[in-house]
């Protein structure tokens, strides 16, 4: 047993289910938990994504919790277009799983963040990678848990790229940015890995192929569902030659933060119309001393693709 502890808030798509594999994987951290989001599918679909990928790694002991089904300042939500495209309707590449044998929990997924704050406190991570609705919503319900939370390092925003929805936004920051903008003013410790460094972390067809050779069933589903996602990115983003490891990527940096270089960074989120989703630097708290948000800037390609492939590699070899 580790003594660190994760908590996953997915909107279980293809990069998501890639995250689960690495927290699976990883040696220096027990996944405790799942909470769906809304995003790339709806909070439902999320859920069910995550029992079935879970199930695929013979992980039947993580238990997978409902989140919020729409942000804070709406009351229904509908996938985009775009995250239809990237990520397949069903959220995982079109590619077939069984159907789990297990369901989704019936607490709460807000209430168990809040349940694992009290528990675990600084030894619990928090790694966002859709939406921040569910994250905000148990810091309003505890605000306690801001003090007790050892980190959160979410896979959202951008600040020195343009964003990926707009000029300024981010796909996750934008589905909800009065919650983004909540939980970035917050007390708690956080990391933003956002697209200035995801976009710089790439998979090809080449890594995949590996999956292929294991001849396991993880390991070709999971190449099936990536190389999708690779084809896709080939019509959406033909020069990154390659698709992003964009949650994956957030989960590699919460257990080694060496990946990457930071800034820190007092910031906010922009929720002016104009603006809608822009995570920028906060101009009234630019000298307050101790910000609270470190920003992913660079990051060292080869040594996370490398224990990235080596974690999933030998992961899939046993599934």
């Amino acid at each position: 047993m580790a003594t660190r502890k994760m908590i996953l808030d997915l909107d279980t798509g293809i990069d998501d289910a890639m995250a689960i594999a690495y927290a699976v994987a990883a040696p220096d951290v027990d996944l405790i938990g799942i909470v769906a989001s809304y995003g790339n599918v709806l909070t439902p679909l999320a859920a069910q994504n995550s029992l079935k990928i879970l199930e695929l790694l013979g992980r039947l002991d993580v238990p997978v919790f409902l989140g919020e089904l729409h942000a804070s300042t709406t009351d229904h939500f509908d996938v985009m277009p775009i995250s239809a495209q990237i990520h397949g309707k069903n959220g995982i590449g079109e590619v077939a799983l069984p159907t789990p044998k297990r369901q989704v929990e019936a607490k709460s997924g807000v209430d168990f963040l809040i349940e694992a704050a009290h528990q675990y406190r600084q030894d619990l991570i928090v790694v966002p990678t859709g939406p921040l609705t569910n994250l905000a919503k148990a810091i309003k319900i505890a605000p306690e848990i801001q003090d007790e939370i050892g980190q959160v390092t979410l896979m959202g925003g951008a600040l020195t790229v343009p964003g990926n929805v707009s000029p300024v936004a981010e796909a996750n920051i934008n589905q909800d940015p009065v919650a983004a903008d909540q939980v970035f003013e917050s007390r708690l410790n956080l990391t933003m890995v956002g697209l200035d460094v995801t976009l710089r972390t790439l998979l090809t067809k080449k890594e995949t192929q590996q999956w292929r050779e294991l001849d396991t069933v993880a390991g070709n589903k999971f190449a099936d569902i990536v190389d999708y996602y690779i084809d896709v990115y080939k019509i959406t983003s033909p020069h990154l030659h390659g698709c992003a490891l964009h949650d994956p990527l957030a989960v590699g940096v919460t257990l080694d933060p060496s990946l990457v270089s930071t800034l820190n960074l007092n910031m906010f989120v922009d929720t002016t119309k104009a603006m809608w989703g822009r995570t920028i630097g906060d101009p009234a708290r630019l000298t307050e001393e101790a910000p609270n948000v470190s920003v992913a800037l660079t990051v060292d390609q080869e040594k996370y693709l490398a224990r990235f492939m080596q974690y999933l590699t030998t992961l899939f070899k046993q599934n």
